[in-house]
């Protein structure tokens, strides 16, 4: 790894900015603004429980992650069709773009909708769709299809059974929505199926929920990746596993702090996960809820930590080899990291 020669204070939001990065922990539904919503609730004749824009903004207010977990479900109810799942997809990668974006890698919930009568195929379609047009914006961006924990198993083997006919448009399966009382090995008969259909495998773990749930996702689900993983900073022979096996954790610092995982943002163990040699990487999760997109997410974690230029470029690389892109497609990205940390030195 190269060493970077220091980069003074003032100059760090600006290399944040400019960095090239991968994006590993975005629910799509999770970015879609309130000025869309009610574009698209117009569009499609949906009643929203809300006056507006800013009444909408305004109740954007969280104690826990279930209190998130209630409006994000009403906000999704406004997707019917695959022009919305595109759209909404298309504002999320223009943005992604702006910020230097290379690689996302994006989560999906499609029991959400399919809930609420929109079949599969719109879902992934209109998704899909827009992935593919990212490439005019230079996002390379792949699909990652999750279940929703606080529903059986059963419901999450319907869903992928409904996906099947289109596993050429996903690479991989996750677990989210509520952590506790939800442990990994709740889905470990459906994770194993997707394994024997050569899809990644990853998990929400150790947001909310103990270091035992980060154990369960890695020895039980086999998942390749922790999504959140912060609480496993409180066991030390987890540290040790995380750090040896170079399991990436996708780490999201502005969601932890709406949601009360840190009472505030100086108190964020990043630093500690990165100084024990972790795969850490920094994503924005749900940016339309939770104030801010991935590179404020970075500025303002890093302003709030005292992390410097050394950790940005770690941050940066780990946010690449953490994706799932291919050995050459990671090659090139990093060494588009090192022509920028380059330029700024």
């Amino acid at each position: 790894m190269n060493p970077i020669p220091p980069i003074a204070r003032e100059r760090l939001p600006a290399l944040l900015a400019a960095m090239p990065k991968a994006e590993l922990h975005i629910h799509i539904e999770g970015s879609l603004e309130p000025e869309l919503i009610f574009a698209l609730a117009q569009r499609n004749g949906v009643a929203l429980p809300y006056a507006g824009v800013e009444e909408l903004r305004r109740a954007y207010a969280f104690s826990n992650l279930q209190s998130f977990l209630d409006i994000y479900y009403a906000g999704a109810s406004v997707l019917l069709q695959a022009q919305d799942f595109y759209d909404m997809a298309w504002a999320y990668l223009q943005r992604a773009a702006a910020e230097n974006v290379l690689r996302a890698e994006i989560f999906f919930d499609p029991q959400t909708h399919t809930a609420r009568g929109v079949a599969m195929e719109t879902v992934i379609s209109g998704l899909h769709r827009a992935c593919v047009d990212a490439k005019q914006l230079g996002v390379d961006a792949e699909l990652i299809l999750c279940f929703l924990r606080h529903l059986s198993e059963e419901d999450a083997f319907r869903t992928f059974e409904q996906a099947l006919p289109y596993r050429d448009k996903f690479i991989g399966v996750g677990l989210d929505s509520s952590e506790l009382g939800h442990p990994p090995e709740k889905f470990a008969r459906v994770f194993a199926q997707c394994r024997r259909h050569g899809l990644h495998l990853v998990a929400h773990a150790g947001e909310e929920g103990p270091p035992a749930y980060v154990w369960a996702a890695l020895d039980v689900l086999k998942v390749e990746r922790i999504d959140h993983g912060v609480q496993s900073a409180k066991d030390p022979a987890l540290m040790k596993r995380l750090a040896q096996d170079r399991i990436p954790l996708t780490v999201c610092p502005l969601s932890n702090l709406k949601l009360c995982v840190f009472p505030d943002l100086a108190q964020h163990n990043l630093r500690e996960l990165l100084d024990g040699g972790l795969l850490a990487t920094v994503n924005s999760d749900d940016p339309a809820y939770f104030g801010g997109y991935l590179n404020e997410n970075f500025v303002q974690t890093f302003a709030a930590t005292g992390l410097d230029a050394q950790h940005a470029y770690r941050l940066a690389r780990n946010s690449f080899e953490g994706s799932f892109a291919d050995g050459s497609a990671k090659q090139s990205y990093v060494e588009r990291v090192d022509a920028t940390f380059a330029a700024f030195a």
